[in-house]
């Protein structure tokens, strides 16, 4: 089973980047999207063999989430039930008889962590709504989870340990959801890997010096893990200043 998670930032732009030569190229299961920023009928796609399932935000041309899936789910739920934290369509969940998926757009702190209280408040909130899926089956969460956990993780830690994405705080609570119960998977094959990066600055020439973040992510119930069978950064890929990042397994 192949999953692919990638933020588009801004589905429409994507489309025009070569967004459908790079969905059919990765020919995957299960195709999860961040940051669409659609409303319901601006947009009109579909790939056959495929349902499709959107959640958009309240606010026009801002965040939204997406899952395109080969086999359709028993249930899909839209947030996480929590009228503070679901009106930016940053959640969908898809039950399967075996595992949860949820693709995720995890808020960003902002400049001047403007937005970082509300960042530890989604962070409880997300945690306890995976703990509580992991509790009734293994769960499969993908997304641009917006935090470089380690200073592996970004090219540039020293300089960045106060800006979003890499703040303690930040990374703190993504540690509690890992001791929590999941793994990352891309850490789980490749530990010590270097200059692996899902994100670079539009700024600078980013891309092109590999200066980025890995930011964007598949983690697992812990007692997924026997069944993992690869991770990969498809950094070829352009359209968005994200790239996709997939996850193999045998389910």
């Amino acid at each position: 089973m192949k999953l692919i998670s990638w933020n588009v930032n801004g589905l429409r732009a994507c489309a025009g980047k070569g967004f459908e030569a790079a969905f059919r190229q990765l020919d995957a299961d299960f195709f999860c999207l961040q940051e669409t920023k659609m409303q319901a009928g601006q947009f009109d796609l579909s790939f056959e063999g495929y349902h499709s399932f959107w959640n958009y935000a309240e606010k026009k041309g801002y965040s939204g989430t997406a899952v395109f899936a080969r086999r359709e789910p028993q249930s899909c739920t839209l947030g996480m039930g929590l009228t503070e934290h679901d009106a930016e369509g940053r959640v969908i969940t898809l039950e399967y008889p075996a595992f949860f998926l949820v693709t995720v757009y995890t808020p960003n702190s902002q400049d001047g962590l403007r937005r970082l209280d509300y960042r530890m408040a989604w962070e409880d909130a997300f945690r306890a709504y995976l703990t509580d899926l992991d509790a009734r089956k293994p769960v499969i969460v993908c997304g641009d989870m917006n935090v470089a956990h380690r200073e592996i993780d970004l090219k540039n830690p020293k300089t960045n340990r106060r800006n979003a994405g890499f703040t303690d705080e930040e990374r703190a609570k993504f540690g509690d959801l890992l001791s929590a119960g999941f793994t990352d998977t891309f850490r789980h094959f490749y530990p010590t890997a270097e200059g692996a990066y899902s994100w670079w600055s539009y700024r600078f020439h980013a891309r092109e010096k590999n200066a980025g973040w890995r930011i964007d992510y598949f983690l697992c119930s812990n007692r997924l893990v026997p069944s993992l069978t690869g991770a990969a950064i498809h950094n070829e890929v352009f359209g968005s200043d994200h790239c996709p990042v997939e996850l193999t397994l045998d389910l």
